[in-house]
């Protein structure tokens, strides 16, 4: 899971050396690459007939949980080239509290006292950071940040809807197929709005490389890890991602985050790293 989060987190370091590709036609081209990686996988790992009996009989949860994918994909990228990776990054780092917050909604579950500590002071670094962005005046950053807010939202859709699935009979059905046709939906959406195609030769390289190493790859091997590790300990380390995407960025394309988003980000992290630590610690005790 710690590698999974070090793939995903070169997103915005990456996207920062593109040379000629913008907004729509770098979504484009991730999506594509993404969806070409996973039709090879997966039907090396399942065999071409099985991907395509579940991608045909996934019915409506596969589709919603493939818009959802598609929304992230989308979302994520076109936000990197409004504002700065810290922003992106800290803004979609509030799924977790999302997801708790949509399960209390949709699925009856009660939420612990912690998690409503967390969601209270998370949105409070949420806050100190939109609030930045407004005073400074600059409406790119604040639209990249509402942008990128689709992305944990998405988010808390799709892992609510897996979470109910579970626990209907039959839930065990094959839902990485959705990663796959959120990554083909995501490609023929933002197709003609990347129109005339301006990329270079070495940006198909990088948004190559984000497509396979980035998204798909990862992909998969979180689909593996939630087999063994539990949703909390998942979640926790997942948040190793704002961390790497954060340094990767400063490190390498020399973008260092403001005051305001290091503070709100501290929060949120402190947040979010605070409630799954402690229902770990608790998870222990009851075993």
């Amino acid at each position: 899971m710690v590698a999974a989060a070090l793939m995903w987190s070169i997103a915005g370091v990456v996207s920062r050396h593109l040379e000629a590709a913008r907004s729509f036609e770098v979504t484009f081209w991730r999506s594509a690459f993404n969806a070409l990686a996973l039709v090879l996988l997966l039907s090396y790992l399942r065999g071409p007939k099985v991907l395509w009996h579940s991608l045909r009989t996934g019915g409506r949860a596969l589709w919603v949980s493939g818009l959802c994918w598609s929304v992230m994909f989308t979302a994520f990228m076109v936000a990197l080239t409004l504002t700065s990776v810290a922003n992106v990054l800290v803004t979609m780092s509030i799924g977790p509290l999302f997801t708790a917050l949509l399960a209390r909604a949709w699925l009856g579950h009660r939420l612990a006292q912690r998690t409503w500590a967390a969601i209270a002071l998370a949105g409070v670094g949420i806050a100190w950071m939109y609030g930045h962005e407004v005073s400074a005046g600059d409406p790119r950053h604040l639209l990249g940040m509402a942008v990128a807010l689709a992305v944990p939202v998405a988010a808390a859709i799709n892992w609510t809807l897996l979470q109910k699935l579970k626990g209907q009979v039959g839930g065990g059905a094959d839902m990485l197929p959705a990663v796959l046709l959120g990554a083909l939906i995501s490609a023929i959406v933002t197709l003609p709005l990347s129109m005339p195609f301006s990329a270079s030769a070495n940006d198909i390289g990088l948004l190559a490389l984000l497509g396979v190493v980035q998204l798909a790859i990862p992909c998969l091997m979180a689909v593996a890890v939630a087999r063994v590790l539990p949703g909390p300990e998942i979640s926790l380390l997942a948040l190793l991602e704002v961390v790497f995407g954060v340094a990767w960025a400063w490190l390498g394309a020399n973008e260092a985050p403001s005051t305001a988003v290091l503070t709100g980000g501290a929060l949120v992290l402190l947040a979010l790293a605070g409630n799954e630590a402690l229902a770990l610690k608790q998870g222990h005790r009851a075993g």
